[in-house]
């Protein structure tokens, strides 16, 4: 009888007792996104009874009308939008990495941040009270003409990037555009701070702080579509990604076409980052911590495992966050780019460093 050990992995594969070595971490992921979710509901300023809050969830009175209110109009939507913009910058941050080899690429390489940025600066520093009773004339008000403006800056600095994308061929030109493109908007959105009044400085910096709070009900249907949208193109992408980890020469003889495999890729980060950052501001080192995270717990490139994973980590990470800066029983909310900070910056010196050890064990 043979007892080696293919032969012993056959065996247990035909008596279907085989697991795939990513199902268990999946299904971890999955279940500490769900954790993570119930917890945002539970935890927050105002303490709740959890047994409340579910009665609140699922339909009915709570002892109090005022935590009914709290639960379904404040923490739910605020959990959901955490959990659709970790999973959207951390899906695209990956595909990122990915397109220009590069782990220290995040969604924001193309200048989509910046480009926010002064969409939004232009509402609140530029236009102030004039540009939101514009806007409320147009059938948007407070925090929508924001987000209008933030996603109009966004896709301005997109539109010129596809633009070159179509005249360039190198991912590296490409991505020096990107970034030229990006200071330029920064380089505007600084001398707009530098001649703003106060209170319409405090209003944009409060803004760049990140927040999970700005997306109503009313808005919450158009940040889905928009990164639902995004993660459905960024699905059609998982083939050529994966062919792209070879590099364009090894991914051309496979027959991927690499110019509309980049746009199609460059098209869901757009999407993606810049929907999160017009609803959410600009939320930084989830797109550059989870994917690496991932890579390490599923010890896989391959692209249709990482991105579902990633997508579940981000999730997680941005909902954690979230309850951290919450700080519950506080009066004050820390802000949350700086929360995030102290989970992105440790990964990405571990990145660095394992680079350098890992280079330096090849020599």
């Amino acid at each position: 009888m043979d007892t080696t050990p293919r032969a012993q992995g056959l065996a247990r594969d035909a008596a279907g007792l085989s697991i795939p070595r990513w199902l268990l971490p999946m299904v971890g992921l999955a279940l500490l996104a769900g954790l993570a979710f119930l917890v945002s509901l539970f935890i927050g300023s105002v303490s709740i009874p959890a047994q409340d809050v579910l009665t609140a969830v699922f339909g009915g009175e709570t002892a109090r009308a005022s935590w009914h209110t709290i639960v379904m109009d404040y923490r739910l939507p605020k959990a959901l939008t955490a959990l659709l913009a970790g999973a959207a910058l951390s899906a695209s941050g990956l595909a990122m990495q990915t397109l220009f080899r590069n782990p220290l690429a995040d969604p924001y390489v193309f200048g989509i941040s910046a480009g926010a940025s002064l969409g939004a600066a232009l509402m609140l520093l530029v236009a102030g009270g004039a540009g939101v009773a514009l806007m409320a004339g147009l059938g948007l008000a407070g925090d929508a003409a924001v987000t209008t403006a933030a996603a109009g800056g966004a896709a301005l600095v997109m539109g010129i990037v596809l633009l070159a994308s179509r005249w360039v061929r190198g991912t590296v030109t490409l991505l020096i555009i990107g970034i030229m493109v990006g200071y330029v908007a920064s380089a505007l959105v600084t001398i707009l701070a530098h001649a703003a009044v106060p209170e319409r400085l405090q209003a944009f910096i409060n803004w760049t702080a990140g927040s999970f709070t700005a997306v109503s009900w009313g808005q919450m249907g158009v940040y889905a579509a928009v990164l639902g949208a995004g993660f459905a193109l960024m699905v059609l992408c998982t083939k050529p990604l994966n062919a792209l980890l070879l590099g364009d020469t090894y991914a051309a003889s496979m027959g991927v076409p690499l110019r509309r495999a980049r746009l199609g890729i460059i098209a869901a980060t757009a999407l993606l980052a810049g929907g999160v950052t017009a609803f959410c501001g600009p939320i930084a080192f989830l797109g550059l911590a989870a994917p690496h995270l991932c890579r390490a717990l599923l010890h896989t490139s391959d692209h249709r495992l990482l991105l579902p994973a990633s997508a579940l980590l981000g999730g997680t990470l941005a909902l954690f966050a979230d309850v951290v800066a919450q700080s519950p029983g506080a009066t004050a909310v820390l802000p949350l780019n700086a929360v995030l900070a102290l989970i992105g910056a440790p990964v990405a010196i571990w990145v660095i460093i394992r680079r350098g050890a890992l280079r330096e064990h090849s020599l």
